[in-house]
């Protein structure tokens, strides 16, 4: 058997990957997040399947069910939201499999930023105003940051940032990166972006605990900080630049496709 991590993407049910679907369509167990994975996905799972929430479990139980299901030869499609490689906690669970030397597989799911940007018809990249995004999260007191990742030290890049499980600690945001973004510096909110009650808040580094306040937003949201937002005043790559030259493009010259009669 085999235990297939899947990302189920940051919460529409039609953003999830085809392999991710069909391996859920497939597994006579399923194993899902609930707290942040529709139930419209888990319901593509066979009608005979054992489908089980893992919100309330802790790392052990759910570890027990996949040796039982290993037992009995039958393949897990352990749903995660987004993508498993961010904010999963799914290291820790290949860990105790490795040990258990159960195999295991991972299918990629859309992570909540991409998801955010997509609603929001941003490029996150802009040519001569960002060309980093840096997904980060901010300490809190359950867990904290490793030395160097502060956002006192990532702000000075200038980069355009997706700060995640950080709704809480917003006095912290806007301090830390006043010094490099200023406090004009626009700021998006998604809250359970792509979610059927999905919301963006468009504000400011200086106004964004106001606004969150006011829309009472206290958990699942991500906040997205940098002069890429509302920015038109960008220049044009060089991607379709006519007069730049690259190895698929001569410069001047235009390639016809001949098109079948």
């Amino acid at each position: 058997m085999t235990v297939y991590f899947i990302g189920a993407g940051p919460g529409a049910p039609d953003l999830i990957t085809v392999r991710g679907l069909k391996l859920i369509e497939n597994c006579p167990v399923c194993l899902y997040a609930g707290s942040l994975v529709p139930e419209e996905i888990v319901q593509a799972a066979p009608s005979d399947a054992l489908v089980k929430d893992t919100a309330p479990m802790h790392l052990d139980e759910i570890i027990e069910d996949i040796k039982e299901a290993h037992a009995a030869g039958k393949d897990v499609a352990r749903v995660h939201s987004g993508d498993p490689a961010i904010y999963g906690a799914t290291a820790e669970q290949m860990r105790r499999l490795d040990a258990l030397e159960i195999d295991y597989e991972v299918v990629p799911g859309v992570p909540a930023f991409a998801g955010a940007a997509a609603k929001l018809a941003t490029e996150l990249t802009l040519p001569e105003i960002a060309q980093t995004v840096i997904i980060t999260r901010t300490g809190m007191k359950a867990s904290s940051m490793p030395e160097g990742e502060q956002l006192e030290v990532l702000g000075k890049s200038g980069a355009t940032l997706a700060i995640h499980l950080s709704i809480r600690n917003l006095d912290y945001i806007k301090n830390s990166l006043e010094p490099y973004y200023g406090l004009d510096c626009p700021v998006v909110v998604a809250y359970r972006a792509t979610w059927p009650d999905e919301k963006y808040i468009f504000t400011t580094l200086d106004k964004m605990k106001e606004d969150v306040r006011k829309e009472k937003i206290t958990r699942t949201a991500l906040i997205l900080v940098g002069k890429v937002f509302g920015e038109t005043q960008f220049r044009d790559s060089d991607l379709y630049n006519a007069d730049y030259s690259h190895v698929l493009r001569n410069k001047g010259k235009k390639k016809q496709r001949k098109v079948a009669s």
